[in-house]
């Protein structure tokens, strides 16, 4: 890693077993000639009452606009930290949304990337934005609970996510499903925030914007569970996507305790002149070969 720790703790805990039923899924459906199939245990289908075709238009319409200057610089980020430019094989951005990090990331990477997210009403933009970049052929699309993710065991490489985590229902189950998801000696870096290359005066405008209320959420879905309902709308009356960094890594540290993780890291970015910035916090850990 590069200048952006800012934290780190290694918790021994005892590692969760979990198997998922298998379950094939058509080979279309991973938009690529993958062999791989794709297993879960069963999922919640689709709900147009919690994932609306609104709440999506809403933050395609942010990630192109006041959240667009977030992605090329964090996928950067994201491949020069872990060395992922020459890697082969899958990863999975979980709770994508519109996909811009993973077309960036399709950018500057050799893996097939998978737009992994609870709201399907995303999908045919993600798959236009795709095709436009040229990368339509290195992409898949599938709808996914974080708490039961639709993929086999150790199927992954790399396993991504920004600004989604802070409305997963179960935070300890989508991590040990993170976990049981990753290969071995696969990496997952989840968060919220920017990269620490954003410039300052971006940042600033884009959590001016947010706290003003000009910004969607992170995620084009409506939590469905009544606690986490009451998180989001505090978290909006409370000045927008204002959140606690040390209240949200406690939150971090206890779910990753609970899914029995063994060693992550914590990173809280440090930018110089940013005091007044938040610059975001993201966990990191790989799974043991």
């Amino acid at each position: 890693m590069t200048g952006q720790n800012q934290t780190s703790q290694t918790i021994q805990t005892g590692q969760t077993s979990r198997t998922a039923r298998s379950r094939c899924l058509p080979l279309a459906l991973l938009g690529c000639g993958l062999a791989a199939a794709i297993a879960a245990e069963p999922l919640l289908a689709p709900d147009d009452t919690l994932h609306t075709r609104e709440a999506a238009e809403g933050m395609i319409r942010a990630a192109s606009t006041s959240l667009a200057p977030v992605y090329a610089p964090l996928a950067e980020q994201i491949v020069r930290d872990f060395q992922l430019a020459e890697m082969t094989g899958i990863g999975i951005d979980l709770g994508s949304g519109p996909g811009s990090l993973i077309i960036e990331l399709c950018k500057r990477t050799r893996l097939h990337w998978i737009n992994a997210d609870i709201n399907p009403h995303f999908f045919p933009h993600f798959y236009k934005m795709a095709e436009a970049a040229g990368v339509g052929h290195r992409v898949s699309a599938v709808f996914a609970d974080a708490q039961a993710l639709p993929f086999r065991d150790h199927y992954a490489d790399v396993i991504v996510s920004r600004g989604s985590f802070w409305l997963w229902e179960d935070p300890a189950r989508a991590f040990a499903e993170i976990y049981r998801v990753l290969k071995p000696g696969g990496l997952a870096y989840i968060g919220r925030g920017f990269p620490t290359t954003l410039p300052l005066e971006v940042a600033r405008r884009i959590r001016e914007g947010q706290e003003s209320g000009a910004t969607q959420t992170q995620s084009g879905i409506a939590p469905a569970n009544p606690t986490t309902q009451k998180r989001a709308k505090s978290a909006k009356a409370s000045k927008g996507m204002k959140y606690d960094i040390k209240q949200t890594e406690a939150d971090l540290r206890a779910a990753l305790s609970a899914a029995g993780i063994a060693d992550f890291r914590i990173h809280t970015p440090k930018v110089a002149g940013a005091d007044d910035i938040n610059y975001g916090i993201w966990v990191e850990f790989r799974k043991p070969r």
